[in-house]
């Protein structure tokens, strides 16, 4: 189980990390559904971790997406894993091997300037853009427009930089309209500061012995559970 003695808090859940992921990030946003029909789509994600999400995504993708679409899954990392570290924390799913193996002999020995990588997928091809460095300055470069987010930092009590009114401001103009997000997060001021920032947020179930989450859209849109 990787955990960040940074910020004293392990990168996701220990009852089952990849079941969480589902939950919150793909349900919460409404993937895979969102997938069928689009020939691109753009995921914004605060905390690259371990890459868990990125390969269930990859996954729900592959299995939902049309022939030529593509996929930009743009990731905001402080501290990018070194390959060795990853590929012990990704062993815990031996069904994801064969994509874990492929992220991991693609990934580069130094991760200081970001990683960006492609993969091709059932027909379909998915670009990653690891940015290296505080989220609030790497955010604040890069030029895109999320239509989902996967709000995935450390605990806000641990990390309260990675939850900020501010923040929570670029993510929001990094974002499409009707563009969504997710967390596992439902604390008070963190769902306070994404409204500040123009999202409408509601809580829901979260996963396993967590009461809440918390999901929500810019502007007004569905962004029912596949």
């Amino acid at each position: 189980m990787p955990y960040s003695e940074e910020f004293g808090d392990f990168y996701y859940s220990r009852a089952d990390g990849r079941a969480e992921c589902r939950h919150v990030f793909l349900d919460g946003n409404g993937l895979p559904g969102r997938f069928a029909g689009r020939p691109r789509f753009i995921i914004g994600e605060l905390g690259f971790g371990t890459g868990l999400n990125f390969l269930e995504t990859w996954s729900a993708w592959n299995a939902s997406a049309a022939k030529g679409a593509s996929l930009d899954f743009h990731s905001f990392e402080l501290h990018p894993l070194e390959r060795d570290n990853m590929t012990r924390a990704l062993s815990a799913w031996p069904d994801l091997a064969e994509k874990s193996s492929t992220l991991a002999a693609a990934w580069p020995d130094e991760t200081a300037a970001g990683v960006s990588l492609e993969f091709a997928g059932n027909g379909t091809s998915i670009r990653l853009h690891v940015h290296a460095g505080p989220a609030l300055k790497t955010l604040e470069k890069a030029r895109m427009e999320a239509d989902a987010w996967y709000l995935d930092g450390f605990s806000p009590a641990r990390n309260p930089d990675m939850w900020s009114a501010e923040l929570m401001r670029l993510v929001a103009k990094r974002t499409a309209e009707g563009g969504t997000f997710a967390t596992y997060s439902a604390a008070g001021w963190v769902r306070r500061n994404l409204q500040a920032a123009g999202f409408t947020v509601e809580k829901r179930p979260g996963h396993g012995d967590k009461r809440n989450m918390s999901a929500g859209v810019l502007g007004r849109a569905d962004i029912s559970p596949d």
